[in-house]
């Protein structure tokens, strides 16, 4: 079996920013391979091969490839014994859950980039219309997270105090925030966690500007 972990990935995919802070957290050596989406690179037979989904990421270790970056990430809290992205006790990894779906399926699922462009081409709309729906769904999805983070739960980070998967989905979800303008001043919560993740080692290592090609 290669031993080999590489990662097909897109420097700004927040999916495939999840997947680097996961593997950067357990100190994980990995080769990245950019699929480039704004070239169309993830509908090309040889990455649809990888994932017939034409998504990032894909992952390739323990001689399986591994997509949809949320699974992924349970694959190696179950398969590493030092990762510990969820937590010991069922209600705990219940919440957990619930704050990542929160962000990866109600947030990421209708702002990735072949929903907007299906948005632009049904409607003629523009880069308004595509900053638009971004604030929009961007702003309301992050301001239901910090509803749930209103919880005797949450700690230093979403869940307790130590990163979980949550953590995971949340930083880069405030990453895009940031890049489209979306006003979050009033989310405290959501900001201080996503500060406080920021600063961690495994985080600034896995930051769409640490890995973005030359």
């Amino acid at each position: 079996m290669n031993d080999e972990i590489v990662l097909f990935d897109y420097w700004r995919s927040s999916a495939s920013y999840r997947v680097r802070i996961a593997l950067e957290s357990l100190g994980l050596p990995y080769r990245r391979i950019s699929v480039d989406l704004l070239a169309g690179e993830q509908r090309a037979p040889e990455h649809r091969a990888r994932n017939p989904q034409g998504l990032v990421p894909a992952l390739m270790i323990d001689g399986q490839t591994l997509t949809q970056s949320l699974a992924i990430i349970e694959y190696l809290s179950e398969t590493r014994p030092q990762a510990r992205f969820l937590p010991a006790d069922a209600l705990g990894r219940q919440r957990v859950r619930t704050l990542s779906c929160a962000i990866a399926m109600e947030i990421h699922a209708v702002c990735n980039t072949g929903v907007i462009n299906h948005v632009l081409e049904i409607t003629g709309g523009g880069e308004e219309v595509r900053v638009g729906w971004m604030k929009k769904f961007i702003g309301d999805g992050l301001a239901a997270v910090e509803a749930l983070l209103d919880n005797p739960a949450t700690g230093t980070f979403c869940h307790g105090q130590a990163p979980t998967m949550a953590d995971f989905c949340l930083v880069p979800q405030v990453y895009n925030a940031e890049r489209w303008g979306v006003d979050i001043a009033d989310l405290s919560r959501v900001r201080r966690i996503a500060e406080t993740c920021r600063a961690l080692p495994a985080f600034q290592a896995a930051r769409p500007e640490t890995v973005k090609p030359a």
